[in-house]
């Protein structure tokens, strides 16, 4: 019986001892941190977000398709407007599907705060796909029905007529393609330039439109394969990226390109550069091109300033006479430009299914450029 209770007690003892060990091991960290119940690594877990704060106040990055000159405006807008930013905006220019691939691939860790450039069928897919973020912005009120996301994922900024351009130093008003159609007369062998396509999100709507004419008729695209592959035989070659598209149409390589309005009008307006514009009988597919915030953006605070911001009526007047921007908002007659006051009337919206578009766009291209590129006679 005595052996049993110096055994128990000799057991006791050591257990207290470990006890006193343990809680002598964990007091000395927290004496160099300043006393504490906790563990080294939780005080670090909550030290860390007081490290960060600041940081995540004063940063914002955005992946856009925008043009460089348009950047550069917005970020100096913004970086006056809230100066805590400056310096640090981080923008990353790049084509609309590449946005998509990026913010695809980035889902489990978002690096970017905004997607600035995209079609209404890219945005649409990213919201099946879980990619942009559902906000409430106080712009929302001012963009009609059908140009932004009926549960607040995305918002259309401008609406872009796609039209054809020409050098007007090479081809003669009279001698002028009138539609769409006359594009695949073989009197246009070599003739046009395209940017390259499935980068390009003014190239993928412009050929889905192309397809959706006959697949709405048919249910089917092959017509409008056959049609592509007509447009192909006429073409000279397809250009890496919007700038090399420029230069070699103003050096005469070729006549003719299929593009988005308003980068043609600053091109010519603001660059010089020898471009006209065809307004296709027809009509025009008229993408409505948007931004949302990304979902699990770092900068929640940010994004939402820079994008109230952007679709202030000053900002987006400001674009519009300046930068030919056709706002998507409801500005007010006595803010817009006279160029856009005399464009209004002339522009016809092709009758297309935006729905059937967006579903099917990635199979179309794809099927484009495996089976099509290159492959006209």
């Amino acid at each position: 019986m005595g052996t049993k209770w110096s055994s128990r007690l000799v057991g006791l003892l050591l257990v207290v001892g470990l006890i006193a060990a343990g809680c002598g091991g964990s007091q000395q960290p927290q004496g160099n941190q300043g006393g504490g119940t906790q563990t080294p690594s939780q005080n670090q877990q909550q030290e860390q977000p007081q490290t960060q704060e600041p940081q995540e106040e004063t940063r914002l990055v955005i992946y856009t398709a925008r043009d460089q000159s348009i950047i550069d405006l917005m970020v100096a807008k913004f970086e006056e407007k809230y100066p805590e930013y400056k310096g640090n905006v981080e923008v990353l220019p790049m084509g609309a599907q590449e946005i998509m691939e990026r913010v695809r691939a980035e889902k489990s860790n978002p690096q970017g705060d905004i997607w600035w450039g995209g079609t209404q069928q890219a945005l649409s897919l990213a919201v099946k796909e879980g990619l942009l973020a559902k906000i409430e912005p106080e712009f929302a009120g001012k963009i009609p029905e059908g140009y932004k996301d009926p549960e607040g994922h995305w918002f259309g900024e401008m609406l872009l007529p796609e039209v054809i351009m020409y050098n007007k130093k090479m081809i003669s008003e009279d001698q002028l393609p009138k539609d769409w159609d006359d594009l695949i007369d073989s009197k246009w062998k070599d003739q046009i330039i395209i940017r390259a396509v499935p980068a390009s999100g003014t190239m993928r709507t412009i050929y889905a439109a192309m397809i959706d004419r006959f697949y709405k008729e048919d249910g089917k695209p092959d017509r409008g394969y056959e049609w592509l592959l007509k447009l192909d035989a006429n073409t000279k070659e397809y250009a890496a990226n919007p700038t090399d598209l420029y230069l070699k149409i103003t050096r005469q390589e070729g006549s003719l390109s299929l593009w988005n309005l308003q980068d043609v009008l600053i091109q010519a307006e603001q660059e010089g550069m020898p471009f006209g514009y065809i307004i296709p009988e027809s009509g025009v597919p008229i993408l409505v091109d948007g931004v949302g915030m990304i979902a699990g953006a770092k900068h929640p605070q940010a994004a939402e300033k820079f994008l109230n911001l952007l679709f202030s009526d000053e900002i987006q007047a400001e674009l519009s006479a300046t930068r030919f921007q056709i706002p998507s908002i409801n500005l007010p007659e006595s803010m817009q430009p006279e160029w856009l006051k005399e464009l209004t009337p002339k522009l016809k919206a092709m009758d297309l299914e935006w729905d059937v578009m967006a579903e099917k766009e990635a199979e179309w291209i794809g099927y484009w450029d495996e089976n099509i590129k290159g492959k006209g006679q």
